[in-house]
């Protein structure tokens, strides 16, 4: 049995994301089909009087809905989610996390998100969209995977991560000299000897 302070907690963690859901304009429909929350769920959290007590999975499917952490979206007033929320935007209005969760087709990939949230949290736009092509062809997830597929951008991202860092110093000079001796080497459209 859940004491009074348990229960208003649980309120005002359902009011919270409820009014979060409105500030992105989904109505109850939308907001289940991109939490992957069924609908009986999210019309206890959405709404009022209506609450129950929400278990952490379905806080997490919330907070990756809301392209927030589970932390965030327990912990901060709404007033400090609303920035976060819409700085998550990018130019098209949609977060990458977001996209991922409603253009995701395939179970693998779908699993993989699933399993994955801190980490497909951290992907960007133009990942974002790497990763949904991938899907198209059946043949190159089936070859690389998810998995696979993700590592190689995690990889990627540091790679560049550090160029920018070693850019910045007095290395720079040789960082260019790799660069362009590796450059010559792969160069698209030259013959190779």
């Amino acid at each position: 049995m859940n004491t009074p302070q348990q229960a208003s907690a649980f309120d005002d963690l359902a009011d919270k994301i409820a009014r979060l859901v409105q500030e992105r304009g989904w109505n109850q429909e939308e907001f289940a089909r991109i939490s992957r929350l069924n609908r009986h769920t999210v019309r206890q959290i959405l709404l009022p009087g209506e609450h129950r007590r929400l278990r952490n999975a379905t806080i997490g499917a919330c907070a990756r809905a809301l392209g927030l952490t589970v932390n965030e979206l327990r912990t901060l007033p709404v007033e400090k989610l609303l920035p976060r929320m819409n700085e998550a935007h990018p130019a098209n209005g949609v977060a990458p996390l977001r996209r991922l969760y409603e253009k995701a087709m395939q179970p693998e990939l779908i699993a993989w998100i699933e399993r994955n949230g801190e980490r497909a949290q951290q992907l960007s736009d133009g990942e974002v969209d790497e990763l949904l092509a991938l899907q198209e062809s059946l043949d190159a997830l089936n070859a690389i995977g998810v998995e696979g597929f993700v590592q190689q951008l995690e990889r990627r991202r540091r790679l560049l991560q550090q160029v920018q860092v070693i850019a910045a110093t007095e290395y720079r000079s040789l960082l260019e000299q790799f660069v362009a001796l590796l450059y010559e080497k792969v160069q698209p459209g030259r013959e190779r000897s």
